[in-house]
C-alpha cells in the first residue's frame, strides 16, 4: 500500500470506488460544517456567544479547508503526511461536536466515515 497525495480533481484517475469516495467525502465536509454549527448553538449560554460559536467555528473550518485542503487545489500546498493530519484534525473536530452535543452514535459513526474516507482518499490511485 502506497500513501500519495490524490491531486487536484481534475487530474484524478476516476473509478467507481473514488468516485464514490468524493461523494462521501464531500458529504463529510458539509457534515462537519453543519455539526460545528449545531454544536455552537446549542452550547452557548446567550444569544451573542450562540452566534459567535455557530457562525464562527464553521467559519473558521471552511476556512482552515480552503486554504490547505480544497480538492480543487488549496491555496497552499502541505506535505502529504502534513494534510492527511490536518484532515483528520479538522473533520474530527465535527466528530468532537456531535458528542458534546450527546449525539455519541453519530458521533462515533461520523469519525469511522472520516477515517475510512481518509484512507481510501490517500491509498488508491
Amino acid at each position: 500500500m502506497r500513501i500519495g497525495r490524490p491531486g487536484p480533481v481534475g487530474q484524478r484517475q476516476w473509478t467507481p470506488l473514488t468516485a464514490g469516495n468524493a461523494g462521501l467525502a464531500f458529504s463529510l465536509e458539509l457534515a462537519m460544517l453543519a455539526a460545528l454549527c449545531y454544536w455552537g448553538f446549542k452550547t452557548g449560554s446567550t444569544l451573542a456567544v450562540r452566534l459567535l460559536l455557530g457562525l464562527g467555528a464553521p467559519a473558521l473550518a471552511a476556512l482552515v479547508w480552503g486554504l490547505f485542503l480544497a480538492a480543487g487545489g488549496p491555496k497552499y500546498r502541505l506535505p502529504p503526511a502534513a494534510e492527511i493530519v490536518l484532515k483528520l484534525l479538522t473533520l474530527g473536530t465535527a466528530a468532537l461536536a456531535l458528542y458534546a452535543g450527546g449525539r455519541t452514535t453519530l458521533a462515533v459513526v461520523y469519525g469511522v466515515l472520516v477515517v475510512v474516507s481518509v484512507a481510501v482518499e490517500y491509498t488508491t490511485r
